[in-house]
């Protein structure tokens, strides 16, 4: 592909004078989106709004019973260093459908569109990781899973099917669980992905 370069500016992979936005998904209307899906998805996976019922879906999430302010210190205090490459606010929204309908929810929108963003430091799936586990810091008792099927799997929760394992929702519920424990298990596994595909990139 012509003018794909990854990480440089303004597009970071995507020529933004040449190339519109064209939505793969109702719930897919922008390219930030596109950017913090990786860790937005697990939302799907809890009782958090994801954005949907609202124009910028799967950018944040909320719910009515938290608070995004005392997340996102908290967020800031636990792990600054996952809190890189991107911008987060707290903000409230009302979706107009699905989870909250019509309730006004308060909660964390994440910003990739702006001269800060980075790619190479931008994590989406930390970010997101940090959220829940400063959600069950503040509120230990909140009900944050989702217990339903979930792509056609009944017996395993949603989050476990998303996140492939057991390993996310234990270190977010365990009171004892560090920082460095997640990393250490997510820095494992992106070593052997980053190992066993680097002879098949095209782009850099």
């Amino acid at each position: 592909m012509q003018g794909y370069h990854i990480n440089e500016t303004p597009g970071f992979g995507w020529p933004l004078e040449t190339r519109a936005w064209i939505n793969p998904s109702p719930n897919a209307p922008t390219l930030s989106m596109a950017r913090c899906y990786a860790g937005t998805v697990m939302l799907e996976g809890t009782t958090l709004s994801e954005g949907r019922g609202t124009t910028r879906p799967l950018e944040g999430f909320g719910a009515p019973d938290i608070e995004g302010a005392k997340i996102l210190k908290e967020m800031e205090r636990l792990a600054p260093e996952w809190l890189k490459g991107c911008k987060l606010r707290p903000f409230y929204f009302e979706p107009t459908f699905y989870k909250h309908k019509e309730k006004t929810c308060s909660g964390i929108q994440i910003h990739v569109d702006h001269e800060g963003y980075s790619p190479k430091e931008f994590k989406p799936y930390r970010v997101q990781a940090l959220a829940f586990k400063a959600i069950r810091n503040l509120y230990p008792n909140y009900d944050l899973w989702r217990d339903f099927p979930y792509e056609y799997e009944f017996k395993r929760l949603a989050i476990d099917v998303i996140t492939g394992c057991e390993t996310l929702r234990n270190w977010v519920d365990d009171p004892a669980s560090k920082i460095s424990d997640l990393e250490a298990f997510l820095a494992r596994d992106e070593k052997k992905w980053a190992d066993e595909t680097r002879k098949y990139y095209i782009y850099e």
